[in-house]
């Protein structure tokens, strides 16, 4: 993934990429990243526990740092310091984010072992001795772990610099490391979108999306497929003994089939948002509230898709192109709206009937892409109205 942050000197903008590579540490590494998950989980909650202490006795906000409880916890010293720091402006920032606000983030919670996903970030310093992170032929090396193996997708180009790097464990006990680059680039030149270079985009339960050019994603039922599968794991953990051998190696079974699925889904977004940036100046989509969506719908349909994923996807892509994606608003009438003489129906279009006919006109509809294509008109509509704006 990859965003821009600020502009530079010369016209170049900072632009940010992570190289997701596979590790596998040693007993000593591994036990020594097992310290640190642990470690940092103590010390947020110490430091959100003091902090609520605090403003209950005083009435004002204040979070002490790490350094702090280092003689009451000496085992803090075993680990990096720089992962405890990173835990203290986590903690700064999931406040700043609440205090801005509330309705939308809420208030940091206590960390909890078993539900809590176990990481931690360290960021590189570079001194005169040498970086404290950097990537080798085939490891990365970390402080106090040393040069830990590792599998790189690929490699970082010539002048990205390392900002920082956090490992994590998944639930099947993979370890992983999310390396953050930095690198300047050119400011790319801003894409006006066209009628006929413009996608709408219409999120579909049955297919991921229609486009406004009829045109369906038809995204494979990756859980649907595995139901019969996972149904058999989960009947045979039910006649197990929880804590016993065969119980663990049927949990990490079902732990694993569902990375799987998850690793399918989010491979096909992947593919699927490179193709449509590539092949569009623009990309209109409605705003839609999935959560709502999904109370709404069959449970399990909407999570299962994976489309907000996918319109995060599609922002970062169309923006490192200088190309823009138009969101349009969540209540515009677009299923109901004749995209060709424009009437809009006092009744919505049920979601069973697939085709409808125009009152007016007698356009004869398909209702999902009808919707995009008033996706498209709307958003661009919008997009040229604020262009508009801006130039006044």
């Amino acid at each position: 993934m990859a965003w821009k942050r600020s502009n530079t000197e010369n016209g170049k903008t900072l632009q940010y990429t992570t190289i997701k590579a596979r590790l596998y540490p040693n007993a000593f590494q591994a036990e020594l990243f097992e310290k640190t998950f642990g470690c940092c989980r103590w010390i947020w909650n110490h430091m959100l526990a003091d902090q609520q202490r605090f403003y209950l006795e005083t009435d004002k906000h204040f979070i002490p740092t790490p350094a702090k409880y280092k003689k009451e916890a000496p085992f803090l010293t075993e680990v990096d310091n720089q992962a405890l720091i990173q835990e203290h402006n986590k903690l700064s920032q999931a406040f700043r984010a609440f205090f801005k606000s509330p309705g939308h983030f809420g208030r940091p919670s206590f960390k909890k072992k078993k539900t809590d996903r176990d990481s931690f970030t360290a960021c590189n310093h570079v001194f005169e001795s040498g970086p404290t992170i950097y990537i080798t032929k085939d490891g990365i090396r970390m402080t106090k772990a040393g040069i830990v193996k590792a599998k790189f997708p690929r490699r970082p180009r010539n002048g990205w610099k390392l900002r920082r790097a956090t490992v994590e464990k998944t639930k099947t006990g993979k370890y992983y490391a999310c390396i953050l680059y930095e690198y300047a680039v050119k400011e790319p030149e801003a894409v006006v979108p066209a009628p006929e270079t413009t996608q709408g985009l219409k999120y579909s339960v049955s297919h991921f999306y229609v486009a406004s050019n009829g045109e369906a994603a038809d995204a494979p039922r990756w859980l649907r497929q595995s139901q019969e599968k996972l149904a058999k794991l989960q009947k045979r953990l039910s006649r197990m003994e929880p804590g016993s051998k065969n119980y663990a190696e049927t949990v990490q079974k079902y732990r694993l089939f569902h990375e799987h699925i998850a690793n399918q889904r989010r491979d096909f977004i992947h593919k699927e948002s490179s193709r449509i940036a590539n092949g569009w100046n623009a990309v209109c989509v409605r705003d839609d509230d999935l959560r709502e969506m999904a109370r709404e719908i069959k449970p399990g349909n909407v999570p299962n898709a994976g489309f907000g994923l996918f319109r995060e996807f599609l922002r970062y892509k169309l923006s490192r192109q200088g190309k823009a994606l138009i969101m349009v608003d969540r209540y515009t009438p677009t299923s109901r709206t004749c995209s060709a003489c424009g009437l809009t129906l006092d009744n919505a279009v049920p979601c069973k009937k697939r085709i409808w006919t125009c009152p007016r006109c007698g356009a004869v509809h398909s209702r999902e892409v009808n919707a995009a294509k008033n996706i498209k008109a709307q958003g661009l509509a919008q997009y040229f109205s604020i262009q508009e704006r801006e130039a006044a």
